[in-house]
This record gives C-alpha cells, structure tokens and sequence, in this order.
C-alpha cells in the first residue's frame, strides 16, 4: 500500500512539476511574443531616399495626454491627431547633412495648423535644407492656408488639376452666450480688471464690443502681415499678390469658367498641376523604383528620427546642458498630464531642473493662453528659484504667451518671442454663476440662516449677495495691481508704464517688443542660444528636455491599453452619424469644459480668449 502510494505520489509530483514547466514556458511565449509586438523594427535608410514630411493634425509643442489617451479618443471618433514640433524640425536639420536623402517630400494633406509661430519654425529649417542643395517638393489635392504656407517654402509646388488653394486671411469668432443663459434662468457674475479683458462678455452680449474689435483687429493684421511677407518672400512673388489673390478670386474664377486649380496656377501660388502618380514619377528619377512598392525609395520623418536620434544623443552624451522645460496648454492647479500646464507638476519640473547639477541654464517654452492665478504664482516662484541658484533662465514664447502665459515668463532673464507670438493680456477676470432662478422654475428652492452675511456664500444655488460680490471686485482689482506690479518689477520699469499697456490687452510679438513686454523677437533656437551664452557654455553643450519620466511598468502597460484599444476601435466604433454630431457639438464641449476646469481656490483667472480662425 505504501509502495502504491508513493508511486501515486511520485507521478503526481512529476506531472505537478511539468505543469508548472509547461506554465512557465507558456508565460515566457506569451511574453515573448508581446515584446516582439511592442519592441519597434529599426528601419532602415536606403542608400538614395526622399525624406517625407507629412505632419498630421495640428503642430504642438507637448502632445496631449498619453498614448493610451489617445487611442481611446481614437476609438470613439475623438482622435486629436498631433505632430511635434521639435520632432519635425529635428528630423528636417538632421536630413539636410545626410547624403542618402536626396530631396524632401512636403505633404500636407493632414496638417490642421498650431499657430503662424510655429509654421514659421518649420519653414525656417526648410530654408535650411534648401539651402544645402536638395529640392523640397510640395504635393498636395488641395491646400488651406497653414498647409500652403509650409508648401510655398518648397522647391517646386504640385496641385492636382481637381484641387484648390484656399487663403482666406484670420479671423477671430466666438460664441456669445447672453440670450441662452437668460433663457436658462442662469445668472452669471463676471468680475474683470483691465478695459481689454473680454473674455467674460461672451456671458453678457450678444456681439463684440468695440474695444474688443480694436484690439483684436490690430493682431489679426500683424498675424496676416507676417503671413502674406512669408509666402511672398518665400515664392519670390508681388508683396500683395496673397491680398489680390483673395480679393479677386471671383473674377479669376469667372476667366477660368470655376477652375481653381488654374486660378492657383495663374496666379504663381503653384508650379504646375500634377496627380500624386505624376510627381511619384519625378521622385522616382531622384532615387530609382524600389521593386517591393513600385514607387520612389522613402523613409518617414518618424522612422528617420528614430535612426538618428539616439546616435546624435550618444555623440554629445557628456556636453553640458540646457534643460527645456515644456509649459504647453492651459494653466491649471495641482499635477496635471502633457498637453496641460499644472502649477505643481510644471513647477516640479523646473525644481528637478534646478536641482539637476548637469543642466546649466534653462529655457521655459510656452504656449499657453493662461489660466489660474494660483498655479500661474506657483510657477513664477520656482522660475526665480532657478535664477537664485544662478542658472539663467530664458523664456521662450511659441504661438501663445498670453496673460497667465505671460506671467510665468516675465521674471525670466530674457523673454523672447515670434514676430506673430500673441502675448500681453494682463488682466484678471472672474466667473462664478448661480443658478438660482434656473431651480425656481422647476419648483426648486433654498433657504436658511448663517452667523454672518457670508454664511453659505458662494454656492452654486444662491445668487451672490451684495457684500460677496463687491468682495470678488475688490480681490479681481487687488490681482490685476499685483499682476501689473510684478509685471513692473520684472521689467524695471514703473507700474504706471505697464498699466498703460496692460489692461487686458493682446499684443501681437513684434508690438510686444516695440512695448519692451519682451526682449528679443526670435525662434526658439536662438533663445537656447541665449541660454548658453548666459552660461557660457560656447556651442559645446545639447539640449535636454526635462519631462517625467514613465516607469517601465506604466510604459508597458500603456502599450497593452492601447493595442486593446485599437482592437476595439474595429469592433466597437460608434455609427458616423453619431460621430458627426459629437463633431458639431464639440464648440460648445469646449466652452463648458473650458467652464469646468476653472478651479482657481480664489476664483480668479488670467486668461486670454484669442483662438485664431
């Protein structure tokens, strides 16, 4: 019975023990397979290749979110497609010296703009790669004005003879609110500082104000000026040549009999009207046919900077460094994800900056409309941290550095900025809305008793008393004096000079200058190399762009998220109908979220309304 027993025991444990084994070796299979799923192919370069440059959405200094975020958006029809700026330049400056690429293909099909500064960035290392010798070649069905004025920096410009240029200027369109809210029975309170800041009047007009249209008027004209100089200089054309072309497109087309193409094609905007079939075949005399696709021999900017990257950073890996931190979205309190400026985790950033012994200057790049007052201090503070330890700090201003943009750049020791940056916006405002009346005509209503008159003040249901609102335009007017007075302190000069060009304000770059709001008018490149020359570092040092860091555990498990989520897109997406109502809607989405994510401890915002159309 024991000899049984034990041999029961014996092949029990031998088939435990090759379960296990069979366990372990399944485990290490499915692990295997998945790290050669997320594990990324090297590509390789032919040795005569095009670099495509075809950047999707719009151009960002800090793609939103994480990837998980992103392909969940995808999944319901949300994708927020996004290019990196810095990504796209790299890549551009880093082809212009390889002699396997031998011209560039600009697409831009897919671009949603991100800002004339920023356009401007990425037309500026193309003047670079032309003038190292190679073509650039623009194709395109159709282009919008962003995506034009990449392509009229390019060598030769193809338009398809069923296609279209469409330049229609900037505009400047919100939505105004008075008439729905009154309809709603919602009262809300608006307290402002500074005769220009009209970001509340959307809740108590139904039309711009005329100080509004002055304001505005003035940078929109700066904006289109510096749009129409860089496509003429670029394309060698007439100065106004962009303005006739808008101003006569019905005639034109008239002469035409409603051709387009041929309109674009008169009017020297484009090289000639070819199919994508026509230029591939131009490409092709450049490289040679590649047998597997019949086409031209490519790489993608993404996979060329992927090659090029790592080598570069190997090259320079014990140089001195500028640290950059990314300050892009808006301004918004406590820890918040890329794509948004939190006070803690943007000021957390420039700590480990300062902290970091090999980075010896720091450039704060900023594109950001503003927003809470408190984490816009939070990351002023940090900002003259920097500077007592002696690392120079320089502000670089992309597309937007508006009022709370504005204010955690002002104590930098050089401020710089594009001609078309939109900065400036000094002003403070508050928003608190009751709904109070909206309840009553539901049957709805509140009452009771406090110790003092501001006893269950500030609720959602009651309207604001008069000791609560006269409270809030004294704490308004109290920010805007503090704002103007730092700004003053920063800028050495006297409150009453910032004052005059303050109150709420938007200045185009070049007239913030002109106003000494800034210090220099540049890219980005040369406020880095301010940077290093405060330091004193020559040209022997490279750029770290200080960000937080994944763990491989949150990296890995985002890659899972995300492969399940693509999977899902294919089986779970939402009717397209649906689709495009969520699509139409999206206007008035973001003016409610804009609402909700207003969570300033006092109520009080520096933000500047000036989304360009």
């Amino acid at each position: 019975m024991k000899f049984i027993t034990g041999f029961l025991g014996f092949v029990w444990g031998a088939l435990d023990g090759l379960r296990k084994v069979l366990h372990l070796v399944l485990l290490l299979f499915v692990f295997g397979v998945l790290f050669i799923a997320l594990t990324p192919n090297m590509p390789l370069i032919p040795a005569k290749a095009v670099l495509v440059v075809d950047p999707q959405g719009a151009l960002v200094e800090q793609l939103s979110g994480n990837p998980l975020d992103r392909a969940v958006a995808e999944v319901y029809g949300r994708d927020k497609s996004e290019t990196l700026l810095r990504d796209l330049i790299d890549s551009i400056d880093a082809a212009k010296d390889d002699k396997r690429i031998q011209a560039l293909l600009l697409d831009t099909g897919n671009l949603a703009g991100g800002g004339l500064s920023k356009l401007e960035e990425v037309a500026n290392a193309l003047q670079r790669f032309r003038a190292s010798g190679k073509p650039i070649i623009a194709i395109g069905e159709s282009y919008d004005q962003p995506q034009y004025f990449l392509a009229a920096h390019a060598d030769e410009i193809y338009l398809d003879p069923q296609g279209m240029v469409y330049i229609d200027g900037y505009g400047y369109y919100r939505l105004f609110l008075k008439d729905a809210i009154d309809k709603l029975g919602v009262d809300v309170n608006v307290f402002r500082a500074g005769k220009f800041k009209s970001y509340t009047e959307q809740f108590s007009r139904n039309d711009m104000s005329e100080q509004e249209r002055e304001e505005s008027s003035t940078w929109l004209n700066a904006l289109w000026t510096a749009y129409q100089a860089g496509v003429t200089k670029a394309r060698n054309l007439d100065p106004q040549a962009l303005s006739q072309y808008v101003e006569q497109i019905t005639p034109l087309l008239r002469k035409h009999g409603g051709d387009l193409a041929a309109v674009a094609l008169e009017s020297g905007l484009v090289n000639e009207l070819k199919t994508r079939a026509q230029v591939e075949q131009r490409l092709m005399s450049l490289t040679g046919e590649d047998e597997e696709t019949h086409s031209f021999f490519a790489i993608h900017f993404d996979d060329y900077l992927a090659v090029e990257k790592p080598k570069q950073a190997i090259e320079r890996f014990d140089a001195k460094k500028i640290g950059v931190v990314i300050a892009s979205g808006e301004i918004l309190d406590g820890n918040q994800p890329p794509g948004t400026i939190g006070g803690d985790s943007t000021a957390a950033l420039l700590r480990d900056a300062r902290y970091n012994d090999k980075i010896a200057a720091v450039v704060l790049r900023i594109d950001s409309p503003g927003g809470s007052v408190y984490a816009s201090e939070v990351i002023r503070r940090e900002v003259e941290a920097l500077k007592a330890v002696g690392k120079p700090v320089i502000a670089s201003m992309s597309s937007t550095a508006a009022s709370g943009g504005y204010f955690i750049a002002m104590n930098a020791d050089e401020i710089w900025a594009s001609h078309t940056t939109l900065t400036g916006s000094i002003g403070v405002f508050a928003v608190l809305p009751t709904v109070e009346r909206s309840l009553a005509k539901l049957g709805v209503h509140t009452d009771g008793i406090g110790t003092t008159p501001l006893s269950g003040g500030f609720s959602l249901e009651r309207s604001l008393k008069p000791e609560q609102r006269e409270l809030l335009q004294l704490s308004v007017e109290h920010e805007y004096r503090q704002f103007v007075a730092k700004v003053a302190r920063a800028r050495g000069k006297s409150s009453e000079d910032i004052d005059a060009v303050a109150q709420g304000r938007v200045w185009a770059g070049v007239h913030a200058h002109e106003r000494g709001l800034v210090d220099q008018l540049g890219s980005f490149q040369d406020a880095v190399d301010a940077a290093a020359k405060r330091a004193k570092l020559g040209t022997d040092y490279r750029v770290q762009y200080v960000e937080t860091d994944q763990t491989w555990r949150q990296t890995f498990v985002g890659e899972i998220q995300m492969l399940a989520a693509r999977a899902a897109s294919k089986v779970a997406a939402e009717p397209m109908a649906i689709r495009q109502w969520i699509a139409r809607l999206s206007p008035l989405e973001a003016e409610l979220k804009r609402l909700a994510r207003f969570t300033d401890p006092h109520h009080a915002y520096y933000y500047c309304m000036c989304t360009v159309q």
